[in-house]
């Protein structure tokens, strides 16, 4: 299940190298391998890996300058080309958006590495219904705050995590360590996740979480986070309280924070599926993201609701001006 991932690890932790020429880990006062710093994990490089690339696992330095260039002119909202309608879709300008101009360094075509194809597996048939009564209760206007997404209510975002991909912006995490714990925060959202290493099990079964419950231990240079406990209508691309999520973080030299995930839930994918996602480190400073649940924003959306309906309501009347 893991063979690409193991490929891919070769590639970016020097592992082939001998002992002697390895890399040295850094460590922090009480010798635990440093992980601190801010790290950014923008990319184009797409989660799934596109059916224009199917069968190509990375691509040559000439592919992936050309994969760059196409994408950033596809991706572009500065650009006038085409109907008014696909301008007026595009409002947002190039200023707002931060999905980055490069893919990861290895060229893979996607951020999946397992299963081999770089795809997601399919949604089982329970998979499939819960996908479907969510698209459904949010295709109407929404009647209260519960009706919306729950990125749209501040209460988690899809890159903030756990687990953390690349969106279209805020795609900074800065870790802090103390000898009994990890803080991962994320720019998205401002959110803090404290994970204990003390050894501590997790929250019994009947407490649910957003962000499940995280537990870390050291496997060598890797810290490795076993999150559980989800919340049913809060886990990760619409999976189902029984998700487990397990990450791990190394440091592959002074510049380089690999994170890798793998995601698992019968009820929800057909076999569990693996993602390695390549950091770089950067200077920062993580800006705040000033979304609160209640804010502006969920209050001119629903009163904006009220509006369509009652629009929609009075063009619905019979016009009493016309002889029945």
């Amino acid at each position: 299940m893991r063979q690409s991932l193991v490929a891919f690890l070769a590639l970016v932790s020097l592992s082939s190298l001998p002992a002697a020429e390895q890399p040295a880990v850094r460590r922090t006062a009480w010798g635990a391998p440093d992980l601190q710093g801010i790290w950014d994990f923008a990319t184009i490089t797409p989660v799934e890996r596109p059916a224009t690339l199917a069968g190509k696992e990375v691509l040559t330095s000439e592919e992936a300058a050309q994969f760059e260039k196409q994408t950033l002119e596809q991706r572009n909202p500065d650009r006038r080309d085409g109907t008014r309608e696909a301008d007026v879709g595009r409002a947002y300008n190039e200023f707002w958006w931060d999905f980055g101009s490069k893919i990861i360094g290895t060229r893979r075509t996607s951020l999946v590495v397992d299963p081999p194809d770089g795809k997601i597996p399919p949604l089982t048939e329970e998979g499939k219904k819960k996908a479907a009564a969510l698209a459904a209760t949010r295709s109407g206007f929404a009647s209260g705050p519960e009706d919306r997404n729950l990125w749209e209510r501040c209460l988690v975002a899809p890159n903030a995590g756990p687990p953390m991909l690349p969106s279209a912006y805020n795609n900074n995490v800065q870790i802090f360590q103390t000898p009994d714990s990890v803080i991962i925060f994320n720019e998205m959202i401002n959110d803090a996740r404290i994970v204990p290493l003390d050894g501590r099990p997790h929250v019994p079964e009947n407490i649910r979480l957003w962000r499940g419950d995280s537990r870390g231990r050291w496997q060598g240079n890797t810290l490795v986070v076993e999150t559980t406990n989800f919340r049913d209508d809060g886990a990760f691309r619409n999976a189902t309280a029984s998700m487990r999520l397990v990450e791990r973080f190394r440091r592959v030299d002074a510049e380089t924070l690999l994170y890798e995930f793998t995601v698992s839930d019968p009820a929800t994918w057909a076999k569990p599926w693996s993602v390695a996602l390549p950091m770089k480190r950067t200077a920062g400073p993580i800006y705040e993201y000033a979304c609160h649940e209640g804010n502006y924003g969920m209050v001119n959306l629903l009163s904006g609701a009220r509006k369509l309906e009652k629009v929609q309501g009075e063009s619905s009347k019979p016009d009493s001006s016309k002889p029945r």
